[in-house]
């Protein structure tokens, strides 16, 4: 039976058995497996790991097992201390950021891992310059714990030791470009912008999930370019930052950013703009997410685009008023006989009175001979928000030559 077998049935003594194995690769994953499944009343699993953390003659398997024990929990994490220092895992010191921050300057460089681990559990501002400072340490598993910490802290004095780290090898690398957009200031954002174009799949991806939080127009164009990825995540990715920066840039820049996004978005691939924006305006949870999409799908659109268009139709009904009137702008702006026929469908009295008004008040902008002959039939509706909308669109459809 497999490993991923036994953990799935939640094995750990089979696992446990694994940590004896002659093959490295069948260490480690038991060592991953472990962390996932046992909690801090399973002294055994925590002992055998501790064995694997401090003995195994491999330094993967070492690092994981210090991982393991973080994921287990701090109880745990601290009884790794203790037994790579000698000392006793009760001792109050050991569970204060200082006691850890030295361990950052310990020999073994499991120590320094685990003590690493064990500052992001305890998010102690005190502790972030010795965590910094581990962002040079000469072991790239260090390296790569002090990332995934600064992280945690979200601290913008990290910055400048986690720019750095951009020049690291891979996993470093991507741990650092998480953490610059955990911090999320401009400052931090500014560097990752440049990794829009890198060769790693990943770290373009979280490049450019990172990027819709920034304050200021300057990623628009690189994000839009982005749309053009060989790689579908890093489109979604980039298309969803967009949307982010209509949300989050302050109102002086508003106009020329909004500007900028329907361009870029224009001349990108139809496909790879209207799915996740369709995406986001149906599914998204955010209100002020979906009236951008809703805002945007109008002016960006294929008039054609079924999925683009009964996007746009079913928000004439979303709960936040301002989306539902950007939907019913967009339909207007959209026109054309797929938004037509979407909107005579939402004519019937199975919808609210205030989504079939709407429905009528754009297709008095966009419909033809059979539109007047529908609205004509409903002039005597029972809601009279929608008759009032009827006798508006059917006196413009008339005076428009229909």
């Amino acid at each position: 039976m497999s490993l991923y077998q036994h953990a799935r049935e939640g094995n750990v003594d089979r696992l446990r058995d694994a940590l004896g194995s002659d093959s490295t690769a069948v260490r480690k994953r038991a060592v991953e497996f472990l962390g996932e499944l046992a909690d801090e009343d399973d002294q055994a699993t925590i002992d055998g790991l501790l064995r694997a953390a401090t003995n195994d003659e491999d330094a993967g398997v070492r690092g994981a097992a210090v991982d393991a024990l973080d994921e287990i929990g701090q109880e745990a994490l601290e009884q790794l201390l203790a037994e790579l220092t000698g000392g006793s895992g009760s001792e109050a010191e050991w569970v204060t950021a200082r006691k850890f921050a030295r361990a950052l300057e310990a020999d073994r460089a499991e120590l320094r891992i685990a003590a690493a681990n064990a500052l992001a559990r305890l998010d102690e501002p005190s502790a972030l310059p010795a965590i910094v400072g581990a962002l040079s340490d000469p072991d790239p598993r260090v390296r790569l714990r002090a990332c995934h910490a600064c992280g945690t802290f979200a601290d913008s004095r990290a910055v400048p030791g986690l720019v750095e780290r951009l020049d690291d090898e891979p996993r470093v690398r991507r741990a650092a470009a998480n953490a610059l957009g955990a911090v999320g200031t401009d400052r931090a954002l500014d560097p990752l912008i440049d990794l829009l174009e890198d060769p790693d799949e990943s770290l373009r991806r979280i490049a450019a999930g990172a990027l819709g939080n920034a304050s200021n127009p300057k990623p628009v164009e690189p994000l839009a370019r982005a749309l053009g990825d060989e790689s579908a995540i890093v489109r979604n990715a980039a298309v969803y930052s967009v949307i982010e920066l209509l949300s989050n840039v302050p109102t002086e820049h508003s106009h020329t950013v909004r500007d900028r996004v329907v361009s870029e978005l224009k001349a990108a691939d139809d496909a790879t703009v209207v799915e996740p924006l369709v995406e986001i305006l149906t599914e998204g949870k955010q209100s002020r997410q979906r009236r951008n999409a809703a805002w945007i799908l109008g002016r960006v659109a294929d008039p054609a685009s079924e999925p683009a268009v009964e996007a746009l139709a079913d928000a004439l009904d979303d709960d936040d008023s301002q989306t539902a009137q950007f939907a019913a702008t967009s339909l207007t702006n959209l026109g054309g006989p797929v938004v037509e026929d979407r909107l005579l469908d939402r004519l019937g009295t199975e919808h609210p009175d205030d989504v079939r008004a709407k429905a009528v008040f754009v297709l008095g902008q966009v419909g033809g001979q059979e539109t007047l002959n529908r609205l004509e039939d409903l002039t005597d509706d029972e809601s009279s928000a929608v008759r009032k909308r009827v006798f508006s669109a059917v006196s413009k459809l008339r005076a428009g030559g229909v």
